[in-house]
């Protein structure tokens, strides 16, 4: 009997998640339902579930990357994580690209500038953080910040913001025909949801660390960071390094619903195990008369 192959969707999958996901002309973040479950019918308990199960999947292609670097192949895959505080790109991290080998990942959490970054150009520091040939690259925050907070923030004149978009279209371009595909992930959490979990932060003693006041303080520009979000992708949304929009108010779904693009990402690249660069018959002898 035919047995569906793992790196396919699951049937619950009713769209595939990098169709029900990316962002479109049309796409609006003031009317984004952050609560929905795009292109999936199941349920909290079917995602978790296929959460683990998919995980593997997820992992075995990533060791595939991996080992392909290791025999020099300069492929790389880097997933974007961008969104407000408390959207979840953290446990995105734990939970999703917690399930790889951590061997092969190149993890960046990018805060605010230092001194010596304010010294260079924005994207000094990101062309630092790129991953190797082989790895798959985590971005916590982006360049991206440079057109959410500089904007909202006025840190920069309009016309040195507004002239980025097209800067890091270019930037992103250079590195697809690099050998680097791209995952963009806009995460979206609502204004009520973001409230109740930086009060669990406070309400919990093992996660005040975790609360920061600015937070608060930034709820109160929440209108101007939807505008900015909105040029974003609007602006930065390309053939070559497409945004997917994902609801993370229920982090079910969105765990479930970047270890599918992560798994199409790599499916795309075609990978197989490198050939052996020795004898295996030899080294089996050799092996068996040690």
């Amino acid at each position: 009997m035919a047995t569906r192959d793992r790196t396919q969707q699951h049937p619950l999958w009713t769209t595939p998640a990098v169709e029900a996901l990316r962002a479109a002309p049309h796409t609006k973040v003031s009317e984004i339902d952050t609560k929905a479950t795009p292109g999936f019918a199941g349920n909290k308990t079917d995602g978790e579930y296929m959460l683990e199960e998919r995980g593997a999947v997820l992992s075995a292609l990533q060791e595939m990357l991996y080992a392909n670097g290791r025999s020099g192949d300069k492929r790389s895959v880097l997933l974007i994580l961008q969104g407000m505080d408390t959207a979840g790109k953290g446990g995105m991290v734990r939970h999703v690209i917690g399930q790889v080998d951590p061997q092969g990942v190149d993890h960046t959490a990018f805060g605010v500038p230092t001194p010596e970054e304010k010294r260079h150009h924005y994207l000094w520091r990101i062309n630092k953080a790129l991953p190797r040939g082989g790895q798959l690259g985590v971005f916590d925050r982006s360049h991206y910040e440079d057109v959410l907070v500089v904007r909202v923030h006025n840190l920069v004149p309009p016309e040195v913001w507004g002239g980025r978009y097209q800067e890091i279209n270019q930037f992103e371009r250079e590195l697809v025909y690099n050998g680097t595909t791209l995952v963009k992930v806009a995460m979206f959490v609502s204004l009520g949801e973001q409230k109740r979990r930086l009060a669990e932060r406070l309400a919990r003693r093992d996660k005040h660390w975790k609360y920061n006041p600015d937070d608060v303080t930034e709820r109160a520009l929440w209108p101007q960071y939807q505008e900015a979000y909105q040029a974003m992708l609007d602006r930065t949304s390309t053939d070559h390094a497409p945004w997917y929009v994902v609801p993370c108010d229920r982090k079910w779904y969105s765990r479930l619903a970047v270890t599918e693009l992560m798994i199409d990402a790599l499916s795309r690249l075609e990978l197989d195990w490198p050939s052996a660069e020795y004898d295996i018959e030899v080294e089996k002898q050799r092996l068996a008369r040690s």
